[in-house]
């Protein structure tokens, strides 16, 4: 691709509508200072000095939607609790529309805290509700997934799959089915309860650890050739159009029903490699909608995912810093 082509790609991202189904949460932070171990149990006391709030889960692919230019329309379920009315207010002051969530009194809104002290993440906190939607809201789901994509063109669907019970495989199939139908592509960043329930979805787009543990299988990461056969016989089995792992250290590999590539990892100064599957996932979505083949979605995606590991926390992907990236290192010129 050209300079002018790659352009033109992230120029074309501000006119595309992508849905983004799954687990939503808040990301909340708590930085303070550690300066003496506590008198009553052999641990450390935090002197607390800020706490932050933030979108996270599948709202934070919607975050790194938006900052690609792209509109993101979030369908999830979250509790009729204060985290949820918190999470609301997140959704209107990073001005993300919020007709796609359902709240409801029978769920709790899931929460994880992370606390950090000098650059240190000590520990972290998650209050969750991860048993799989009532039939009644998993109908209400459905509902609303439906009316979604008679609301608005899409022009892909992402499923954020964080197994806490958003996503089933009633819905998960109902949804496949009704972009098929569409001609809508889809893509999964799948966890282990559903990890077999994806049949028929166009991008696939599982880690290494989950790759490994989803298909049950034992084999040598570093050994390309099996991790080429695993994968294509999966994607076969699982009728996916595309399969792409990621694998740290390793890089990425990338397989659709014609070719396979393996892309090398960035080099990068590693602050946090929280939140890279979102930043890969939402860029996956825009490229694969955009036409680009495969080699260039994973070439694209592993960037995007290495730059977001150079900053501290969960942040979304900077598009004007990808671009350029991109330009530098993948742009015949």
């Amino acid at each position: 691709m050209t300079r002018k082509e790659f352009s033109q790609v992230f120029d074309g991202f501000d006119n595309m509508n992508i849905l983004v189904i799954g687990d939503v949460m808040i990301d909340s932070y708590l930085w303070g200072n550690v300066s003496r171990i506590s008198p009553e149990a052999p641990v450390p006391i935090i002197s607390t000095s800020d706490r932050e709030d933030r979108l996270g889960g599948a709202a934070n692919v919607a975050l790194n939607i938006q900052s690609l230019g792209a509109t993101p329309i979030l369908c999830s379920v979250v509790g009729k609790d204060d985290a949820g009315g918190i999470f609301h207010q997140l959704l209107k002051k990073r001005k993300l529309p919020a007709d796609g969530i359902i709240s409801s009194s029978k769920r709790q809104t899931t929460v994880k805290t992370r606390i950090i002290s000098q650059n240190q993440h000590l520990l972290r906190v998650d209050e969750e509700e991860d048993k799989p939607l009532s039939e009644e809201l998993e109908q209400k789901l459905q509902d609303h997934i439906a009316s979604l994509l008679e609301s608005y063109r899409i022009d892909a669907i992402i499923f954020e799959d964080y197994d806490k019970g958003t996503l089933t495989p009633s819905s998960i199939s109902y949804t496949i089915q009704l972009a098929n139908e569409k001609g809508i592509p889809t893509l999964v960043d799948p966890k282990k309860r559903n990890f077999m329930d994806y049949r028929e979805v166009t991008f696939f787009k599982p880690n290494l650890k989950e790759f490994l543990e989803g298909c049950k299988l034992e084999l040598n990461p570093d050994n390309q050739s099996e991790m080429l056969a695993a994968g294509k016989d999966f994607l076969k089995q699982q009728q996916f159009n595309n399969l792409m792992v990621t694998m740290a250290r390793r890089g990425v590999m990338i397989i659709d029903k014609q070719s396979y590539h393996f892309i090398p990892a960035e080099i990068r100064n590693i602050a946090d490699v929280s939140g890279a599957g979102d930043t890969v996932i939402s860029v996956s979505a825009l490229c694969l909608a955009s036409g680009l083949q495969s080699e260039y979605v994973a070439a694209i995606a592993n960037m995007a995912g290495g730059l977001v590991c150079e900053h501290s926390g969960v942040v979304p992907i900077d598009k004007q810093e990808l671009m350029e990236e991109c330009l530098m290192k993948l742009a015949k010129q």
